[in-house]
């Protein structure tokens, strides 16, 4: 039986055991998913030759970044990102391999792409951790410029403060992207500081949370007219991108 498995601490609130199972009973593969919560990213070496029929990971936080010295290789985009989700473990002839793949870019382009309209060629992209760096990634290969917001000034070069956030950046950067934690259950009544009053129907926000199903931004962006999406089919399409990855022939 082939093992895949999720890495991360703590590991409370994991969509991926769940998903994967199910999956693996509904159409009749020999295969389970095991949550492997290990305090310390040194612990990672252990899980991999520990668990010989594992063959691919995900990875959430912490890890997202810190895993990457123990990788052998990085997708091309991934490498860019600087932060992996998805492991594929290759078993050879004794010798194990170890390509790091992020599923972030793949969902998130999937799931926002039909969404975007000819006004949207410019995006603010709230949080500067690494699900936003797929998303600035993405969106480059969209086609659209983005611009990082940080509540720290000063933080990074090239990324502004809430407190930056002008009418007229606000009428330029017509889609944004909440990749923030701020607003989800079970803090539902906040939402990301951003001038709500300067929305339009013209705007599109997406936010990457999908618990509440309609989070605070969303609701503040809808009152204006904007379009506004979750972050459930984003989480979808990047299990079925993680499924193909480990599944794909090298």
């Amino acid at each position: 039986m082939q093992k895949y498995g999720l890495i991360g601490f703590p590991l409370r609130h994991s969509f991926s055991i769940g998903y994967f199972n199910e999956k693996f009973r509904a159409e009749g593969i020999d295969a389970e998913y095991l949550n492997f919560e290990i305090p310390t990213i040194n612990d990672f070496m252990e899980v991999v030759l520990e668990n010989p029929t594992l063959a691919g990971l995900n990875v959430t936080i912490p890890y997202k970044e810190q895993v990457i010295p123990f990788l052998d290789e990085l997708e091309k985009d991934t490498e860019a990102i600087g932060a992996v989700n998805v492991i594929k473990i290759i078993r050879k002839k004794g010798k194990i391999k170890l390509k790091g793949y992020n599923s972030d870019i793949i969902g998130f382009t999937q799931s926002i792409e039909p969404l975007l309209q000819p006004q949207h060629k410019k995006a603010l992209i709230l949080g500067t951790g690494g699900s936003s760096k797929a998303v600035y990634h993405g969106l480059k290969n969209l086609g659209i410029e983005s611009i990082r917001v940080s509540r720290i000034a000063g933080s990074q070069e090239g990324i502004i403060t809430y407190q930056d956030i002008t009418p007229e950046i606000m009428s330029e950067y017509k889609v944004i992207v909440n990749c923030t934690p701020v607003g989800m259950y079970p803090k539902v009544d906040f939402c990301p500081d951003i001038p709500y009053p300067y929305l339009t129907s013209e705007h599109l926000l997406y936010d990457l949370l999908y618990n509440p199903n309609v989070t605070r931004f969303m609701k503040m962006g809808e009152a204006r007219g904007a379009v506004a999406k979750n972050g459930l089919e984003m989480l979808l399409l990047q299990a079925f991108a993680a499924w193909e990855i480990w599944n794909r022939p090298e």
